[in-house]
């Protein structure tokens, strides 16, 4: 039973290339030995990011994303807000490409429900680490 990955968008950000993004996150998920449910990524501007991060984590800042995660066992499934805002800041700050950057994001939200977490320095390093990876497959760095 296979599932399936979704591209919406709350603002005038359209997602180019959405095949080779799903292929791109579908292998990643076979490398991991993960199952694809359903995951929807939402792209957004930061009030409608800052809204959900107030209204459901009880956070009052601005963020580049939010995972809810409806993960069961191996099957991955969550709803992934992505605010655009946010990504092109963060490209001109780590003078990254806005599509490398945005792929940073997406791989990082799908990271989280493979279990890899960004709280600790140690679990931030193997985070990154993993982006990093992840992103040479698909011929990006920062």
């Amino acid at each position: 039973m296979g599932g399936n990955i979704y591209y919406h968008s709350e603002c005038d950000f359209q997602l180019k290339d959405k095949e080779s993004i799903t292929k791109w996150l579908k292998n990643i998920i076979d490398i991991e030995n993960k199952e694809l449910g359903e995951i929807n990524y939402i792209f957004c501007e930061d009030q409608y990011l800052l809204k959900k991060n107030q209204d459901y984590l009880q956070h009052d800042a601005f963020t580049d994303i939010i995972t809810f995660d409806y993960t069961e066992e191996r099957r991955l499934s969550a709803d992934i807000f992505i605010s655009i805002e946010r990504v092109k800041e963060n490209a001109i700050t780590f003078a990254a490409p806005f599509e490398t950057e945005l792929s940073r994001v997406i791989i990082h939200g799908m990271l989280h429900l493979m279990g890899y977490n960004d709280k600790s320095e140690e679990d931030a390093k193997t985070m990154r680490s993993k982006e990093n990876f992840y992103l040479s497959k698909k011929n990006l760095t920062r």
